[in-house]
Order: structure tokens, then sequence, then C-alpha cells
């Protein structure tokens, strides 16, 4: 029994490592797109076009 609680919090905790390795690897690219997208909407409306393709997202 000892064994099997072992095993499933080491199992738990190298999902969380992998999970949190993840996270921290991918969260700048987060950022950074929604930096972009966030100019590009800030373009779209300062542009003042009639075609407007902000209400489609």
């Amino acid at each position: 029994m000892v064994w099997k609680i072992i095993g499933v919090v080491a199992v738990v905790w190298i999902a969380l490592a992998i999970i949190g390795a993840l996270i921290k690897g991918l969260f700048p690219i987060l950022v950074i797109s929604a930096i972009v997208f966030g100019l590009y909407l800030l373009y779209k409306a300062v542009s003042g076009s009639d075609n407007s393709t902000v209400t489609k997202l």
C-alpha cells in the first residue's frame, strides 16, 4: 500500500514538473502574441476603414 501511494505521488510530481516546464516555455510566446494581436486591433480601429474584420472574429 505504501508503494502505491509513493508511486502516485511520484507520477503526480513528474506530471506537474512537465506542465510547469511547458507553461514556463510557452508563456513568453503567449504574451508576445497577445501584444501583436492588440496592436493589430488598435491599427484596425485607428485606420478607420469601413471594411473591418474585427467583428468577424
